[in-house]
């Protein structure tokens, strides 16, 4: 009895509050003290976003197939928590509207983090027209075997494949011009009807602006040559991957500083694939050498024509 009566003594001292250890509560502790810093983020809440000029970043909406090549360029905007914001129109056309896109991580401005776009949007099946559209796609093939009877008989399924193939035609043409190093502008995604790309722009007198049209420049002889130089360049190296624009003149040529840009290639058509290929490869040449010979610089479309052949085959 005494032994057990001991041990209930002891007991009651050892659990007694005298003996509780007290933690200083006026110390303040970092809940994040010990935790790798790779595994914390830095967040803040966002207020809710105007439906009608903004949406969330449709990056990780789309197909990896449907982003751009990579390496892809430091200014793309990959965060699913930046936000697209309608910046207002930049073009109107037959086909497509061109406007300019803000992508941007609220707050910030860093490379990265924040980029103005062109967002191309091409137009519904009742409100547009492509101008000679069989003699483009001649030679052009569609996956599925019941998309392509349906364009061949123009049924209202086959005006449906027909708006996506066009949007889809000019992001495959972009992404193979840029990857061939031919200066276009970069493909960011394609989502739906609309490409999201880079915004060619130069410096004006009121800061960043879009390039102008080749059209509507006037470039002294020196940098007249230069751009004739960047275009024959361009046109054989197309040439020599088959391809041809199909649609060029030097309002779908932009002048960006002493840069030339290729822009508008839904059309792009098979050299040797489409029966009009040459044809249109001539056009192109003929649109171009018209246009620099009228600003004082001798070149020949035949010529020039010629050397593309050489070029091709």
């Amino acid at each position: 009895m005494t032994a057990r009566h001991d041990w209930h003594d002891r007991s009651e001292e050892q659990y007694s509050s005298d003996h509780l250890l007290h933690l200083d509560t006026r110390r303040e502790v970092d809940p994040l003290d010990g935790i790798d810093p790779s595994f914390l983020l830095d967040w803040h809440a966002v207020e809710d976003i105007d439906d009608d000029t903004q949406r969330w970043s449709t990056w990780l909406s789309v197909e990896p197939l449907s982003r751009g090549p990579e390496p892809r360029p430091d200014w793309v905007v990959t965060s699913q928590g930046a936000i697209d914001t309608e910046l207002g129109i930049l073009k109107t056309g037959k086909e497509a509207d061109a406007y300019l896109l803000e992508r941007a991580v609220p707050g910030s401005d860093a490379l990265g983090e924040s980029v103005v776009m062109v967002a191309k949007r091409y137009r519904s099946t009742e409100h547009r027209t492509f101008h000679r559209a069989a003699t483009y796609t001649e030679g052009r093939s569609v996956k599925r075997s019941r998309d392509q009877r349906a364009l061949k008989a123009g049924s209202t399924w086959g005006k449906i494949v027909a708006a996506g193939e066009w949007a889809v035609s000019e992001w495959e043409a972009l992404k193979r011009c840029w990857l061939l190093g031919l200066p276009v502008p970069y493909p960011v995604q394609l989502d739906g009807q609309e490409i999201l790309m880079e915004w060619i722009t130069v410096e004006g007198e009121d800061g960043v602006e879009t390039a102008p049209r080749l059209a509507q420049t006037r470039p002294g002889p020196a940098l007249l040559a230069t751009y004739y130089d960047q275009l024959r360049d361009a046109l054989a190296t197309m040439v020599q991957a088959g391809i041809v624009h199909g649609d060029l003149s030097p309002y779908n040529t932009l002048a960006a500083g002493e840069r030339l840009v290729v822009i508008d290639l839904p059309q792009v058509v098979d050299l040797v694939g489409n029966a009009n290929g040459m044809d249109f490869l001539l056009r192109d040449c003929r649109n171009m050498c018209r246009w620099f010979r009228a600003r004082g610089l001798e070149v020949d479309e035949q010529e020039l024509f010629g050397e593309l052949m050489a070029h091709a085959f």
